[in-house]
């Protein structure tokens, strides 16, 4: 399956294939000034990625740090931030490095799925 994303031709018609990119980030990771998993936003949209979405967290932990949740922070900003974003992966690959630009000290994991319903247009 790997380098085979984009479409393929299956015995009940075209499926979609594309690659979901995870991004594993805290609430207080910073960007030029701003909050990283905004930044990454952004830079998403002028990249005209198919789609985007960040998901702030209730309970999470990164690496081999502490258990954080909603209830025991005080003040914020502890908190994990997961963005996942799909496209082609001739788009991923072209937006990636800045990516890993961005978020150096960050996990991301990269994926091929099925696009089951909808379009990458």
């Amino acid at each position: 399956m790997a380098g085979e994303v984009g479409r393929r031709q299956e015995g009940r018609g075209e499926m979609t294939m594309a690659v979901q990119v995870t991004m594993y980030l805290h609430e207080e990771d910073q960007w030029q000034h701003s909050s990283l998993y905004l930044e990454v936003l952004r830079y998403l949209r002028e990249e005209n990625v198919a789609g985007a979405v960040a998901y702030h967290t209730v309970a999470g932990f990164m690496g081999r740090m502490r258990l954080k949740t909603a209830t025991l922070v005080e003040g914020g900003g502890k908190l994990p931030v997961v963005v996942t974003f799909v496209d082609t992966d001739e788009h991923v690959q072209r937006v990636l490095p800045k990516l890993k630009e961005m978020a150096s000290h960050r996990l991301i994991v990269r994926e091929n799925v099925v696009v089951e319903q909808g379009s990458l247009d």
